[in-house]
């Protein structure tokens, strides 16, 4: 993974590499892929007026992953993580983990102080909660039925 390039700029084409990385996990509705596509299209819409930050990870054959994030508004350095997603031909070599990695540290850089990340408690996100966990998150809280009934929020806090 030496040869990895990370790029924040959006281009036209990353709707369409972010569409296919997201339904490449095959956990997303149809409603949740079209948000991701949303968010980075205000992205390209509206540049850096966008509340909307991205960061890629690519290599010579194309876009691998993603992180979305952005300064929660009203607070002085509380970021959302509102995405991060690894196309599903390189899932599982720790690429999500140094995507992470990376998207903390730009946070840090611009004054960010602590991340926030939410998921669902549904066991398909098992392997999502535990891959938080794993980076130092933290479950600070639990919205009982907040996504459908049985279907619990969990957001995740990581101070920087």
């Amino acid at each position: 993974m030496d040869d990895l390039i990370y790029r924040r700029q959006v281009r036209s084409s990353d709707p369409d590499h972010i569409e296919a990385i997201v339904r490449s996990s095959g956990f997303f509705s149809e409603a949740e892929i079209a948000i991701a596509r949303e968010l980075v299209c205000d992205r390209l819409e509206r540049g850096p007026e966008s509340s909307y930050q991205f960061l890629f990870v690519e290599d010579q054959n194309g876009v691998l992953g993603y992180t979305c994030y952005g300064l929660v508004p009203a607070t002085t350095g509380s970021y959302d993580l509102y995405w991060i997603a690894i196309a599903d031909t390189v899932r599982g070599r720790g690429l999500g983990k140094i995507l992470l990695r990376q998207t903390e540290t730009r946070v840090a850089e611009i004054g960010g102080t602590a991340i926030y990340a939410e998921t669902s408690s549904r066991a398909q996100y098992d392997p999502t909660r535990r891959f938080y966990e794993r980076c130092g998150y933290v479950a600070e809280a639990v919205l009982k039925d907040f996504y459908a009934p049985g279907d619990s929020k969990i957001i995740y806090s990581k101070a920087l």
